[in-house]
């Protein structure tokens, strides 16, 4: 297969927008792929759209996102690859495990069921939402402050109020109720098939500063997948935080992500 008929499915993740993926667009397109971002339900064309309604992103959890990506995935022509970031990656992860891509690239993952750290950063990060239970079926925003804590912690403070302006939308709280109680729950849905050998190449991505997924939390979800022979890489970039798919440091990560997809994506 050549790779200018490789279709590339961004998602990405909470309080992100998906027009924060054209740098990555544009790079995808001169390497020969066919990349499309679209956004999760409820999400509108523009940040400012999405922000100006954000009622409309409320309510949507794990298994509606995922299969909302499944069926874009349906009307492609061939079989795309992925490349997630935050709970993006986590569904990056879900369409991998159904075999419904062929390799997927997971940057920062929320973590799936069975991954056991819970960093207190991480929690600091998601108060916004889990502080209060009744959030559950509601859209939640971060301010700047909290941007900056949980996305912008590596980054100098302007650059993290810029992407804040930029890209920053509300999102629905339900996903992070089902990963944090996934380890309670014998039927989450941020489970997914660590262990379907018949799965494509996985590579898991993860920020040394990260405050919402750090690497702790990265190398707890690469070890769930011990006992499948697909390939399963991990790679860390030290010195970057959440932000690393959209911040100045953007395209270190994209070059290494697809000179993994050039190398590991299905002939």
């Amino acid at each position: 297969m050549a790779p200018s008929t490789v279709p590339v499915v961004l998602i990405h993740g909470l309080w992100i927008h998906p027009a924060s993926w054209q740098s990555w667009i544009e790079l995808l397109e001169e390497a020969g792929y066919d990349p499309i971002a679209p956004g999760w339900p409820g999400v509108a064309d523009t940040p400012e759209e999405t922000r100006a309604h954000p009622a409309a992103t409320a309510g949507f959890g794990i298994t509606d996102i995922a299969d909302h990506y499944a069926r874009i995935i349906a009307d492609l022509p061939v079989k795309p690859v992925v490349i997630g970031h935050s709970f993006g990656g986590l569904i990056a992860q879900n369409l991998l495990g159904r075999e419904l891509v062929g390799a997927a690239v997971a940057i920062d993952p929320a973590p799936v069921k069975g991954v056991l750290p819970v960093p207190v950063s991480t929690l600091r990060s998601s108060f916004v939402a889990l502080g209060n239970p009744g959030n559950r079926s509601k859209a939640v925003s971060l301010n700047a402050k909290q941007f900056r804590y949980a996305f912008g912690n590596a980054l100098p403070a302007d650059e993290s109020d810029d992407l804040y302006a930029r890209w920053a939308v509300p999102g629905p709280a339900r996903p992070l109720f089902e990963a944090a109680f996934a380890n309670f729950s014998p039927s989450s849905p941020a489970k997914v098939a660590t262990t379907n050998s018949a799965r494509g190449p996985l590579l898991l991505v993860s920020g040394g500063k990260d405050h919402i997924v750090p690497p702790a939390v990265v190398r707890s979800a690469a070890k769930q997948y011990r006992h499948s022979t697909a390939v399963t890489e991990i790679r860390e970039f030290p010195d970057r935080g959440h932000s690393l798919t959209l911040d100045h440091g953007w395209r270190e990560v994209a070059d290494s992500a697809v000179a993994w997809l050039d190398k590991n994506r299905p002939a």
